[in-house]
């Protein structure tokens, strides 16, 4: 089963995965679509208030800030990594839950990325916003930092996420029943 949509003027096929016994989400997979990346980081851009550096989770997002920083001309952004590296001084963490990742994780920035961050106006951006976990993960991240968080963007907002006032996206993405039906 698929859910065919259309984000930042491009159509794209969803496949429909089961999250639980009742739910299945539509993965919007950004790896290797270069297209999408760069329709989707331009529309962002159009959208995002002023800010000094853009900041998101390993992994999957990783290609649209990469972009997004290009298109504007910024030669820096920040990943929240999923492991402490061997290179990162005096790491802080925190505890996320995501809907795509079983069982808890944890989220790192170095002392290299907070001293980068502070006092900075961050915008938090992902590829898509369910439950809303990673993006407080980054959040709280963020703060420790000591950056201004000036915006939180993702290409799509999935189920409830669609009701939140405090995130920019580009367009909504339903969850599915067993069946495919919409929810």
């Amino acid at each position: 089963m698929f859910y065919e949509m259309e984000i930042a003027g491009l159509k794209r096929k969803l496949p429909l995965f089961p999250v639980d016994k009742e739910t299945q989400i539509a993965a919007f997979i950004i790896f290797g679509d270069v297209e999408m990346t760069k329709a989707a980081a331009k529309e962002l851009l159009e959208k995002a208030p002023e800010f000094d550096l853009l900041m998101t989770a390993e992994a999957k997002s990783i290609p649209l800030v990469y972009e997004m920083a290009s298109q504007a001309g910024m030669n820096d952004y920040i990943i929240a990594r999923k492991g402490v590296k061997v290179y990162m001084k005096e790491p802080i963490s925190v505890k996320v839950n995501s809907i795509t990742t079983h069982g808890q994780q944890y989220l790192y920035l170095g002392e290299d990325e907070v001293n980068r961050a502070r006092g900075k106006r961050v915008l938090i951006v992902d590829d898509v916003i369910s439950t809303g976990e990673s993006l407080q993960a980054l959040e709280n991240l963020a703060n420790e930092a000591g950056a201004k968080i000036v915006g939180k963007m993702a290409i799509l907002g999935e189920g409830d996420a669609m009701e939140r006032d405090d995130i920019t996206v580009l367009a909504p993405l339903p969850v599915f029943d067993t069946e495919g039906n919409v929810k």
